[in-house]
């Protein structure tokens, strides 16, 4: 069976956020999708989290193939990081990783409330789509990989010392993720 195709049984969890990615405090709403990069070795495929609030990636992994551990291992990322309060909703795409039997059990184990946007529409999940679009305009696309390992390297690099720490968003009030959710954090603690 080719990865590509879902398996029966396995089911998609229902939309909750209808295209409203805004979430008022932190670990509330995460949004996850998995995108790729070509070198000369071959592809590397890059699954993310991000929190919708602060549109930081809370969680990530990279590996040579389209498997269901490549999306739990960026879960498990996001968990350890983050320790999440029961209730936080996950939403994806109804890619074959995310409908796959060992996630929702993740997801149900750790008392997260998956969410998936409709077939073939990337606007259900536009918010990581906009990530996307930002890694490949600003890292992907400016270069040439020659191997899978300088690939990983300078997602790395932009993942932790750029996009979380120093890239500012206009959503935000032109912070970046990490000044944002510590402004936000801060207030929340004052108050």
């Amino acid at each position: 069976m080719r990865a590509t195709h879902r398996v029966a049984l396995q089911q998609a969890a229902p939309d909750l956020i209808g295209r409203n990615f805004t979430s008022e405090e932190p670990d509330r709403l995460w949004v996850a999708d998995i995108t790729y990069v070509r070198s000369r070795e071959g592809f590397v495929y890059l699954a993310f989290i991000l929190d919708s609030c602060s549109r930081k990636v809370v969680g990530w992994s990279m590996a040579t193939h389209l498997r269901t551990e490549l999306v739990v291992d960026a879960l498990q990322m996001a968990i350890a990081r983050r320790k999440p309060a029961p209730g936080l909703v996950h939403h994806s795409d109804r890619g074959v990783q995310y409908t796959s039997l060992s996630f929702g059990k993740k997801l149900e184990d750790e008392g997260l409330v998956p969410s998936m946007g409709r077939v073939g529409s990337a606007y259900d999940n536009a918010l990581a789509e906009s990530f996307v679009a930002t890694l490949k305009t600003e890292l992907l696309y400016r270069s040439s990989w020659p191997t899978r390992q300088v690939v990983r390297t300078a997602i790395f690099e932009y993942i932790e010392g750029f996009y979380n720490t120093r890239r500012r968003h206009s959503a935000l009030g032109h912070l970046s993720p990490a000044e944002y959710e510590e402004v936000r954090l801060g207030e929340e603690d004052a108050a």
